[in-house]
């Protein structure tokens, strides 16, 4: 059983054949229906699809002029790609301490602890496609007068009881990575509230050329100015066709996530001493792009592992925290005992199986590998 799997078929193929036939393979009429499509879907007014979500959290923060000086506070308990952005754009990332084990997401609290005169922005992760408490987060971004950048990763296009996931904040970053829920192999978008920020960053998505590549070979105007310094950014035509056809079959393979959690939660919460996160919500609120759970602090991680590998059941970290990574040591003075909450769940994390095409019989399969992998190192 592994891991994640994306679910692939004819409708993903025809699509690509049918942008290679057209012999327009750069960002083109299919990245902007992708993009059309993927903000009706969200509920906003337009979208800028990007060849990563990396560089969308790149774009995001470029758009809000983060720079040297500035100060951006985000979630330790992440994929390291947005530290590494902010980091880039010459401004330090301020690490805060997760909620707990029941919300694995960025802790208001601590967040508005960590607001300095420097702050620029503030990042909320949805971690494995849970909303975090935007409405706290919010409230702390409009008294400080600093932006709101919601990491949407693990969310695409996700309702939740606070709204479309992205779009409650002043920037959206989603990811199409081949693991995510809406899987182009690489793949992102961006969207924001106001206009002229969205217009700025399709702009940057494009070395901020005044004419893009499709405007010139139309006819356009074939002299371009260049008012900013921009990157290449830009996803491929045959990406966007997959993503439109993984945004079609997005709501069905949604509910066959929920079903498969609420099985997960129903077989696995009698083992005492495991904790399952988000297990009181309501599973129609959430992505579910992960299941994890927390180990007790007695039970060996790589041993639970281990037998779990051993009955053929792969299993993941998500994540390692970002803050004792080496050059966030070395550059920034990060150390043990800086995040307590992040430390103690990121050492107990484990993620297990969980993908759209799994049969009641492939979670069967994995609860059975759990409990007995539990009976013998709990």
């Amino acid at each position: 059983m592994p891991l994640y799997q994306p679910t692939l078929g004819t409708a993903e193929m025809d699509a690509v054949t049918e942008v290679m036939r057209s012999g327009w393979l750069s960002t083109g009429p299919t990245t902007r229906r992708f993009e059309e499509e993927f903000a009706a879907a969200a509920h906003v007014e337009d979208g800028v699809a990007v060849s990563n979500g990396t560089a969308a959290l790149h774009l995001a923060f470029l758009a809000l002029g983060v720079g040297p000086g500035d100060e951006v506070v985000l979630p330790s308990l992440s994929f390291v790609s947005a530290a590494a952005m902010v980091t880039l754009c010459g401004a330090t990332p301020v690490f805060a301490d997760v909620t707990g084990p029941h919300d694995l997401a960025v802790d208001p609290v601590d967040v508005a602890a960590r607001i300095t005169p420097r702050t620029r922005a503030v990042v909320a992760m949805h971690y494995g496609g849970h909303a975090a408490d935007l409405p706290a987060l919010a409230r702390i971004a409009e008294r400080h007068h600093v932006a709101l950048v919601e990491d949407s990763a693990h969310a695409p296009a996700t309702g939740s009881e606070h709204g479309v996931l992205g779009t409650v904040g002043d920037i959206g970053c989603y990811s199409f990575f081949a693991t995510k829920n809406l899987a182009m192999g690489e793949g992102g978008l961006v969207v924001a509230r106001d206009a002229a920020l969205r217009d700025r960053i399709r702009r940057l998505r494009s070395h901020a050329l005044s004419v893009s590549a499709q405007e010139r070979h139309r006819g356009g105007p074939s002299v371009y100015d260049v008012d900013s310094f921009g990157l290449n950014y830009r996803p491929s035509e045959l990406a966007c066709a997959i993503g439109l056809a993984q945004l079609h079959a997005l709501p069905a393979r949604q509910r066959r996530r929920e079903e498969i959690v609420s099985r997960y939660r129903e077989l696995l919460g009698d083992l005492p001493g495991l904790q399952i996160p988000y297990a009181t919500r309501p599973v129609e609120h959430a992505a579910h792009h992960l299941f994890p759970v927390l180990l007790p602090p007695t039970v060996s991680r790589p041993l639970f592992q281990e037998r779990l590998s051993a009955a053929g059941v792969q299993s993941g970290v998500h994540y390692p925290p970002s803050h004792l990574f080496t050059a966030y040591r070395e550059r920034f003075g990060c150390r043990e005992g800086q995040l307590p909450v992040t430390e103690d769940v990121t050492a107990r994390q484990l993620s297990l199986p969980l993908y759209a095409d799994m049969t009641d019989a492939d979670v069967d399969l994995v609860v059975s590998a759990a409990r007995h992998a539990w009976q013998e190192v709990a």
